[in-house]
């Protein structure tokens, strides 16, 4: 029998992570000796998916069927089908799934609901044990600490009991077991929907100090009101006809939205730019802004305003740039109606968007006379 993996445990049986000097890259054991190792590539989710292509996943007469193995299925089968940013969540959410129902492997059909409340307490207490040790470490490099709230790691664990109670129902049918899911009757942690309003005086305090590429996104955010990661996937090419097209990767929503006003100013202000590549969005180079870059150029301009505004220092902290959406939902709402809002945001229903929007500022009346 071969040793077990000390390291790397959430990637699915066979699949091997080897670090080099350009970075971490994926493999896929064969199994033969010699041993034979096919490369993936070094895109964590794509390799992946080369690995669910080239294997198949069948559990052998009588084996035990273990957690890890329908979490190894489910990465193949289910996995690919959903859209990449959600691929990239679901990886690292399994990944705490496994350390808790993958150390050592645990039967499927002996976990019971008692032990996904345990996994929801385990997760929240870790994550603040985490967070302590953070802070520990803060101290030590002179850094000042970061507030523990005590709910550090709630959200994540309902988010990973969802992704847990999907790969169970799979199971079902895949017939892999006929137990009901015994996240049902399980509680979650109560979340407060976000529902902060992001004023213009916090936006420019924050925009007149960005990078150059972070108030291109920015502006594009906020005057097309779509999501962080369809906005750095705009290319020139997605401009025609003085329409910019988005297909939402969330959603697969196909939206046109008219360049005119504002945004007909961002586009001419970018085009006018020497052009290094075919991305909407780049950085101080001309390369492609990624979500990485987006978040360091994100924070040190939170940071720089917050230091040069003091008055307004804790608005600016608590901004998100995924507060953009919402900020551009509610003032598109004001200005031209709730259906007006509900294309630009690309929602099916108008009970949504009116949820979304009128949670951030409040619902806008006439007085009573």
């Amino acid at each position: 029998m071969g040793r077990s993996p000390t390291t790397n445990k959430q990637l699915p049986k066979g699949m091997r992570a080897r670090r080099r000097p350009s970075g971490v890259h994926y493999y896929m054991d064969t199994g033969g000796r010699p041993r034979v190792e096919v490369p993936l590539g070094k895109d964590y989710v794509l390799a992946v998916q080369e690995w669910a292509r080239r294997t198949s996943m069948t559990a052998p007469a009588g084996a035990r069927i273990t957690f890890k193995h329908v979490a190894d299925k489910y990465m193949r089968d289910v996995l690919p089908t959903k859209a990449p940013g959600t691929q990239r969540k679901n990886l690292g959410e399994l990944a705490n799934l496994l350390k808790f129902f993958g150390e050592p492997p645990v039967e499927l059909n002996e976990i019971e609901p008692v032990n996904v409340r345990q996994y929801l307490d385990w997760r929240w207490k870790s994550s603040i044990e985490q967070k302590a040790a953070d802070n520990a470490e803060r101290l030590r490099l002179g850094r000042a600490e970061v507030e523990v709230t005590g709910k550090e790691g709630q959200v994540p664990a309902n988010r990973e009991k969802a992704l847990f109670s999907h790969i169970w129902n799979y199971a079902r049918n895949a017939g892999l077991t006929t137990l009901p899911n015994p996240c049902a009757g399980i509680r979650g942690f109560r979340e407060l929907g976000r529902d902060a309003y992001t004023d213009d005086a916090v936006y420019d305090a924050v925009w007149w100090v960005a990078d150059q590429g972070l108030q291109d996104a920015m502006d594009i955010a906020y005057l097309s009101a779509q999501r962080k990661a369809d906005v750095l996937k705009f290319d020139r090419t997605d401009l025609k006809d003085d329409q910019l097209t988005v297909v939402q990767n969330k959603t697969g929503k196909r939206l046109r939205v008219s360049v005119e006003g504002q945004l007909a100013a961002v586009v001419e202000r970018i085009n006018r730019r020497k052009v290094t590549g075919l991305a909407l969005v780049c950085n101080e180079k001309g390369e492609r802004m990624t979500e990485f870059m987006l978040r360091g150029a994100f924070d040190r301009a939170r940071e720089a305003a917050a230091t040069a505004r003091p008055e307004l220092a804790e608005a600016i902290r608590a901004f998100q740039f995924r507060d953009l959406r919402a900020k551009a939902a509610t003032d598109k709402e004001e200005r031209s109606g709730m259906i007006a809002a509900q294309d630009q945001l690309g929602h099916t229903t108008t009970t949504m968007t009116a949820h979304y929007v009128r949670n951030r500022r409040g619902k806008l009346v006439k007085p009573t006379k």
